[in-house]
């Protein structure tokens, strides 16, 4: 698509990357770094985008726990925050609203991926070991497993 030699814009391939899917600032500056020729040109380009709520921390929280709540836990899905450099109060409101919720979709995904209780301690360990590495909370872990289809 593009000419030979033709080298987009900081503020275009940031564009780019924001079309495919809201991105912090923290992690354009990443990942834009290395395309950087002079020194504070990075800088400016974000702040303009940034300006412009091209770039919104709080658009890309959002846009995290929508397409991850459904399959992972809140301790997972703080983890993704923090690799994408997000932090701060917004990220603590979420949090708190994922663990409102941890329970429930705990359930979901145990009952997608199991849909019956353990036969056994060996079972009931795969389940659990299942649903930890998600980052669903131990207790709800637990509860989950023990519970089978009493909930």
């Amino acid at each position: 698509m593009n000419k030979p030699g033709f080298q987009p814009s900081l503020k275009g391939r940031a564009l780019r990357l924001l079309s495919q899917r809201e991105h912090s600032r923290a992690e354009l500056e990443r990942k834009l770094a290395v395309h950087e020729e002079v020194p504070g040109e990075l800088a400016k380009a974000l702040d303009a985008l940034q300006a412009k709520d091209f770039i919104n921390d709080g658009r890309a929280i959002e846009s995290v726990i929508h397409r991850r709540a459904g399959k992972l836990g809140a301790a997972r899905i703080r983890q993704e925050l923090a690799a994408k450099g997000l932090s701060g109060e917004a990220v603590t409101e979420a949090m708190q609203t994922l663990r409102e919720t941890e329970l429930n979709r705990a359930q979901e995904v145990w009952r997608k991926k199991f849909g019956q209780p353990p036969a056994d301690a060996t079972e009931r360990a795969k389940q659990m070991r299942f649903l930890l590495t998600r980052g669903f909370a131990a207790e709800v872990v637990r509860r989950v497993v023990q519970g089978g289809d009493a909930f």
